[in-house]
């Protein structure tokens, strides 16, 4: 047995020693406040998954991790049935995740795109895109320019975002030797961070209501649209982690895993590391059947477009869009209220028939060969699923045993004003790492650190209270952002094809980089330092990181360093 495995072991083995010496076996039933033990279960999974690189299995013990405390606390069983009751609890959590309506959208929504992907690929149409791309974006670095403003521009949601942008690009990144974990970098660092900020998307009815009820809980009334776009600016992560992505690409600087990664790519051509496991299982750019078919940017272009202006309008209908005014603020609200997974299955379902039929009608697939190329795509994407449906548990997991409100109180309310905006941020990223959710953490946090805030301010909005709602939803954003066991992290290296770890360790040092100037920020931001000039300190940061700590990863720089 290899020594990763017998360490995972070992620590799987300590923590059900703990647990049993920790919880006895007292014959009654309990009601405990599970404090620190709370953390146990995600960070089992995270520690699990960088110690083993086996992201399933690492889940799969977070999850009956949780289930252990769960029932040790809980049962009056002995301790052997103790251990059964855990076993049988643990696959509760993935039934209840499926069983939950927005979470069976997106797994159906993450398939039917495998599918639509598949028949597109099938067509030759991602390969034409590329070689249509490759004439603009001949070099590394346009095509990572390139890369982040398809991020920008898919902006109405984050796992449209993802599932679109990763799909179409990698065979350009592939033939311009751009390594995947840059390019699932590059697909992670533009989806959450650009639908949180975006004025349409399926995040900001959530947000506005978040806002709305935080001030409605001082008694004070506010215009949450108003409040919404005065807190953009102090969104430092979102925006700091937007800006390192472009001049990322604009400067072709790298450091740390990442450097590597590209230095690998750049010199060997090998996009991926040669123990690196693809969460993508099937490659189609290298399975066209007939290497005849011609290929045309069409047969990309039309299903993509189908999925993206179809998304718009599911979104606005499933919102109530034809019962609200058609106005710049009735489609806002519409999008507020919009059920997204099912606008998005909608969406993905129609491209899919659009790309079906375009591909029987040219005569490049008969409409069996067509089908099964749909399923095939979805077949790739089972390995996701499974993930997907196991982070969610262990989310519900940190739910059941309060890991949140554990990591929201070990911070004191007794604190200097000026101090609240950087300490809610790090509280904020902290939840969000340990549990995966951007969105549940906001949930938490907004109605705790609001009010605080506030009481500063006699409960009227002002700096200190937008630079505390911005520290919460960008805090919320960057540990979700960087945490191994949050769906759009998962999703991203999905999407690109990467090796799950690989992605995590690559962009865990850049998206800390953002994380660390934004806390300046908030710090200066508190200390009465205006935004602007806290936004040009912040950009100047990242700027002076990559140009004098980063290293060159043009392909003339690699080898004149390699001779050396």
């Amino acid at each position: 047995m290899k020594k990763k495995y017998m360490l995972a072991t070992f620590i799987f083995l300590v923590f059900l020693l703990m647990a049993s010496l920790a919880f006895g076996n007292s014959g009654e039933t309990k009601t405990v406040n599970y404090g620190i033990w709370s953390i146990i279960p995600p960070l089992l999974a995270i520690v699990l998954a960088f110690v083993t690189k086996e992201v399933i299995l690492s889940l799969l013990l977070g999850v009956f991790s949780g289930a252990v405390i769960n029932v040790f606390t809980t049962s009056n069983s002995g301790f052997f049935m103790k251990i059964i009751e855990s076993y049988t609890k643990t696959f509760e959590y993935p039934v209840n995740a499926l069983a939950d309506s927005w979470h069976a959208g997106i797994i159906i929504f993450t398939l039917t795109i495998g599918g639509l992907v598949g028949v597109i690929a099938k067509m030759g149409g991602t390969r034409a895109i590329a070689n249509a791309l490759a004439k603009k974006a001949k070099t590394p670095r346009s095509a990572q320019l390139v890369t982040t403003l398809m991020g920008v521009v898919v902006f109405f949601d984050d796992y449209a975002n993802t599932l679109i942008v990763g799909p179409t690009m990698r065979p350009l990144t592939d033939k311009l030797r751009i390594s995947r974990e840059k390019l699932s970098y590059i697909v992670d660092s533009t989806a959450a961070p650009v639908a949180t900020m975006a004025a349409i998307s399926t995040w900001i009815g959530y947000e506005l209501g978040l806002i709305s009820d935080a001030f409605n809980s001082l008694g004070t009334n506010v215009n949450p649209y108003n409040i919404f776009f005065q807190s953009i600016p102090y969104r430092m992560y979102g925006l700091f982690a937007l800006f390192m992505v472009f001049m990322v690409g604009l400067l072709l600087r790298d450091f740390g895993p990442m450097y590597e990664a590209e230095k690998r790519a750049r010199l060997t051509g090998k996009v991926l590391a040669d123990n690196a496991e693809p969460m993508l299982s099937t490659d189609f750019e290298k399975e066209l059947d007939n290497s005849n078919i011609p290929l045309k940017v069409s047969n990309a272009l039309i299903p993509i477009l189908t999925l993206i202006i179809f998304a718009f309008i599911g979104l606005w209908y499933s919102g109530g869009g034809l019962e609200k005014p058609f106005s710049l603020e009735g489609i806002r609200n519409a999008f507020g209220d919009a059920d997204a997974s099912a606008a998005l299955i909608w969406a993905s379902a129609l491209a899919s028939i659009v790309a079906v039929i375009m591909a029987v009608s040219q005569g490049i697939m008969t409409l069996r060969k067509a089908l099964e190329a749909w399923v095939e795509g979805a077949k790739s994407l089972v390995i996701t699923t499974i993930i997907l449906i196991l982070a969610w548990s262990i989310g519900s997991i940190a739910t059941d045993l309060g890991t949140a409100d554990y990591l929201v109180k070990v911070v004191s309310s007794s604190l200097p004003g000026w101090l609240i905006p950087s300490l809610v941020f790090v509280m904020s990223s902290i939840v969000a790492f340990a549990t995966g959710t951007s969105w549940g953490t906001m949930a938490i946090m907004l109605p705790l650190a609001i009010p605080l805030a506030a009481a500063y301010t006699g409960n009227e909005p002002s700096t200190l209270v937008f630079a505390t709602l911005g520290a919460v939803l960008t805090g919320s954003t960057f540990g979700d952002h960087c945490s191994p066991i949050s769906d759009t992290t998962i999703m991203s290296s999905m999407a690109s094809s990467a090796d799950h770890i690989d992605h995590v360790k690559t962009q865990l040092p850049y998206a800390v980089t953002v994380a660390i100037i934004a806390f300046i920020g908030y710090i200066l931001v508190g200390i009465g330092l205006p935004i602007w000039i806290t936004l040009i300190i912040g950009f100047s940061l990242i700027w002076a990181i990559l140009r004098f700590f980063g290293k060159s990863t043009d392909l003339k720089d690699l080898e004149l360093e390699k001779e050396i």
